[in-house]
């Protein structure tokens, strides 16, 4: 049985109730969670303080209270963990810009496939630009959350978002542009 399968019958049975599931799940998703963290923890600063176990930690635990999700797949568990983690980023960033003002997270732009010159932008303008994207054009704010927070791949945003995987490509491209100019970029 594949990886994928296992992952999608593990949530489902899970969902269902079964609370057996639940142990089995989290070895199942625990390895890509992680890797998903530290994909994205890696592209910080140094002195970054929240490590990738304890943002897979948290994540989870958030996951957990889900009960009222109904999992479909392997990809919708991965885009609901996108936006937990999101979330927890950024509330790590807000505490910690307020204990040390000024000091956030930040990400490089390129991490969403932006023009590479270097620059990085603060995690809580990205979080805002996000806000502002998914007011102008929520299916794309939510590729870049799928994307950029959850690693998840064009075709697997495609499923989750009901969409073509040249829709995905495409609103991919004009979220990447509409986020670069947000945070101070040109184009």
């Amino acid at each position: 049985m594949s990886q994928d399968t296992d992952v999608t019958r593990l949530l489902l049975a899970w969902s269902d109730g079964r609370e057996a599931a639940a142990a089995p799940l989290m070895d199942a998703v625990y390895d890509e969670l992680r890797r998903l963290a530290r994909a994205y923890l890696i592209r910080e600063r140094r002195e970054h303080s929240l490590p990738a176990t304890a943002l897979v930690h948290e994540a989870y635990l958030k996951l957990v209270d889900q009960r009222r999700v109904r999992w479909q797949n392997r990809a919708h568990f991965y885009a609901v963990a996108a936006q937990v983690m999101r979330r927890l980023l950024v509330d790590h960033a807000r505490t910690r810009g307020a204990t040390k003002r000024g000091v956030g997270l930040t990400i490089p732009l390129d991490g969403v496939d932006a023009p590479a010159d270097g620059r990085t932008a603060d995690l809580l303008a990205l979080d805002t630009a996000l806000d502002k994207l998914a007011a102008r054009d929520p299916r794309q704010a939510r590729l870049v959350e799928l994307r950029y927070f959850g690693g998840l791949t064009v075709d697997e945003a495609a499923a989750v978002l009901d969409v073509a995987a040249i829709t995905v490509k495409r609103d991919w491209a004009m979220a990447r542009t509409w986020l670069y100019r947000e945070l101070g970029g040109t184009s």
